[in-house]
């Protein structure tokens, strides 16, 4: 594939992504707000994941050491899920200064934000899902 080819298929891979940041402001506020609810699904999900594995036999070592690295990737989630979750709420402010026209907060630079975290947000998505298809393997054997 040449380098022309690759650079407009990856134009082309994710226009949601392009088209949103050309979008409104109050589209990129709902798709901040769908982040959120996002996040506080997947804290339900790890609430979830906890009784199963607290709840799980115990076993030989291979699988108690298992379990144990799953509980505490748990925990590195649910700390990357609140931070996130503060970085979010914090960028609503940001788009509350910049439909105030607050001086020093740009337009631009809230999409800049939005752009980021969108980024972070699918990131953490794209693990979470790894980690959950971990968790029901262990669960199953």
């Amino acid at each position: 594939m040449t380098l022309k080819k690759m650079i407009m298929y990856t134009a082309i891979a994710n226009p949601k992504s392009n088209f949103l940041l050309g979008a409104s402001l109050d589209v990129l506020h709902h798709e901040s707000k769908e982040w959120l609810e996002n996040i506080e699904f997947w804290q339900d999900e790890m609430k979830f994941f906890d009784k199963l594995l607290k709840n799980s036999p115990e076993g030989d070592d291979n699988h108690n050491a298992t379990r144990d690295m799953l509980e505490h990737v748990e925990g590195i989630h649910l700390d990357f899920f609140t931070q996130l979750q503060k970085d979010v709420r914090q960028h609503e402010r940001m788009l509350a200064m910049v439909e105030k026209n607050v001086p020093g907060i740009s337009d631009e630079e809230y999409r800049e934000n939005h752009r980021t975290l969108k980024s972070r947000v699918e990131h953490l998505e794209n693990d979470f899902r790894t980690y959950k298809k971990v968790v029901f393997k262990f669960a199953l054997e």
